[in-house]
């Protein structure tokens, strides 16, 4: 049977601080009351928090200040992770929130695994654009630069993208087919108007031709 709870603070698709909530037992058990991000909807937690409300609402808007500060600071932020790939670009394995937090704090930006909001391991290299949640009300975007070497990594963060080898062929393939279409079209072109020059010299030989005396 779904739980109902108080939240202490806004949750994401679930609602605002201080709504009353139905959810699954085990997401209350295991995420929301441990996380202190919501109380059992009993009635004495609902006095408790009516009474709180004031000291919470002030203790959550200086939080949410400090956010606001460290996500201004943390807009332009890239953290590089070097990883093995095929030619298809495809990973060697993965790139999941925890590496993506250690490597966002071995460059000395302090993100939590949890603030990382990330639906699926990357498996691709490439430039991805990941949410950082600094606060429930806060989040920024950064850029984890999956490459190959710190070279790779530099020409994506300058946004260059990368192409898989069988893309490479097919688009050199294309360029030319294109470049000798392009050349068969300007020949033919001048061997049209070298022609047509030839003809516009003979016209006029032909009218001054003298007349034939009968």
């Amino acid at each position: 049977m779904p739980m109902n709870v108080i939240l202490l603070e806004r949750v994401p698709k679930l609602g605002q601080m201080g709504d009353v909530v139905k959810v699954k037992p085990g997401f209350a058990r295991n995420f929301l009351l441990p996380q202190k991000k919501a109380l059992r909807a009993t009635k004495d937690n609902i006095t408790y928090f009516e009474s709180q409300r004031k000291v919470l609402e002030a203790q959550n808007l200086e939080r949410r200040s400090e956010a606001e500060a460290v996500a201004a600071k943390m807009k332009d932020v890239k953290v590089t992770l070097i990883r093995q790939a095929s030619e298809a670009l495809q990973l060697y394995g993965s790139v999941t929130s925890r590496d993506i937090s250690d490597a966002a704090n071995a460059d000395g930006v302090k993100i939590q695994r949890s603030q990382v909001e990330l639906d699926k391991p990357i498996k691709m290299l490439g430039a991805h654009k990941i949410q950082i949640h600094l606060h429930p009300e806060v989040a920024v975007e950064i850029t984890a630069l999956v490459a190959r070497s710190a070279d790779e990594a530099e020409f994506l963060a300058k946004g260059g993208k990368l192409v898989a080898e069988t893309e490479r062929a097919a688009m050199e393939a294309a360029e030319a087919a294109q470049r000798a279409a392009d050349q068969a079209a300007a020949l033919f072109e001048a061997k049209a108007t070298a022609e047509g020059e030839t003809a516009e010299a003979a016209a006029p030989a032909a009218e001054e031709e003298p007349a034939t005396d009968k």
